[in-house]
């Protein structure tokens, strides 16, 4: 299958006006861009993938996915570099993470040419929808479904592919400012065994009343403990956590293990490698809920952050659970988040070095 898709041109494309609009305040997920990458599994391969204008899909109401929640999907970005040009920021790692999930999911691999090739030719017809801020980017998002129209509880046959661009601000619109969580003990996102590190739709369903819960008791996000002890922590929302820890005169940045239940983030991963090419030493462990309200108050622990793809880092000002709550610090972000932060946007926008070849130049 060749990565040089046959492309279907919108026959009403946003105006350069109504784009210039759009992008003087993006925010997430409001705008998309005028063509999506589409290909089909069928009669057991993938057909021809093609470009073509982003628009409504239709489906059957008998497709599997509507039933039994053959869903998957990924998000990585497109970012301006210093000199104007555009480039990805590991994409083959979302791509790998797409192949797990489908693996988990029993559906089938897509090619990783229709993935990242598809991602490189969609961005270089929508490189007018790239925003130029610091931060800013153009988020794509692959999905695949299952749309075999059949009742029966088994893999479908049919599957859909898509992938779309949309141009991203600031994830959350207060900025980057600390936020406040609430550890749930009543719900968990994912037990082992199960689908917790695969990028389903179903875990995303799943959480969203725990959200709400946490909404409710005035916090911004919910912390995940595991499914088995309800003792460690594990994600925040949908993005991986880490914490900073002061021992002995030393730094160490630390994030919890991946176990099976935790999503492999690779947001998680970059921020391990550069915390040590900062000279931070940097670890994956258990931690315990315990340790952490503990570390807190003895002034070991001193930073926690969230991180993810769409929210790149975001800092942990308090905590709040039926045990209590506490303060991380003064509430404020701290040095050490703010730092991997503007490393890691500076690679990614091409105002500093990439001695990991991170970076895959689109235009």
């Amino acid at each position: 299958m060749s990565s040089s898709f046959v492309v279907h041109p919108n026959p009403n494309p946003h105006s350069a006006a109504e784009r210039a609009e759009r992008l003087k305040s993006p925010g997430f997920g409001r705008y998309f861009t005028d063509h999506m990458v589409v290909a089909r599994y069928a009669d057991g391969a993938w057909g021809p993938a093609t470009i073509e204008p982003y628009a409504p899909i239709t489906l059957d109401p008998s497709a599997s996915v509507l039933h039994y929640g053959q869903a998957i999907f990924e998000g990585f970005k497109a970012y301006r570099q210093a000199d104007g040009g555009i480039a990805t920021f590991r994409a083959e790692k979302n791509a790998e993470r797409f192949a797990s999930s489908a693996r988990r999911l029993a559906m089938p691999a897509l090619p990783v040419e229709v993935f990242c090739g598809g991602a490189d030719q969609l961005i270089g017809l929508e490189q007018a929808w790239v925003p130029g801020g610091d931060g800013e980017s153009l988020y794509m998002r692959p999905l695949m479904i299952g749309t075999d129209p059949f009742l029966g509880v088994r893999p479908s046959l049919e599957y859909l592919f898509l992938l779309f661009a949309s141009p991203a601000g600031a994830y959350f619109p207060r900025g980057v400012k600390p936020v406040t969580v609430w550890i749930s003990d009543e719900y968990v996102r994912a037990a082992p065994g199960g689908t917790g590190f695969a990028k389903c739709a179903g875990n995303y369903a799943a959480s969203l009343v725990a959200q709400a819960q946490a909404q409710a008791e005035g916090c911004d996000q919910v912390v995940w403990l595991d499914a088995v002890h309800r003792a460690y922590v594990e994600e925040m929302g949908g993005m991986n956590l880490f914490f900073v820890l002061r021992e002995g005169g030393k730094t160490i940045v630390t994030t919890p293990e991946l176990t099976g239940s935790l999503l492999p983030g690779v947001t998680r991963d970059s921020l391990l490698v550069l915390a040590r090419d900062l000279g931070y030493e940097a670890d994956e462990r258990r931690i315990g809920v315990d340790e952490w309200r503990e570390g807190v108050a003895s002034g070991r622990v001193v930073e926690v952050f969230a991180c993810g793809t769409a929210a790149v880092i975001t800092p942990v000002g308090a905590v709040k659970s039926r045990q209590g709550a506490f303060t991380i610090g003064d509430g404020e972000g701290g040095p050490v988040a703010a730092r991997l932060r503007q490393a890691l946007l500076d690679l990614q926008h091409g105002r500093a070095p990439d001695p990991h070849g991170w970076m895959h130049r689109v235009v």
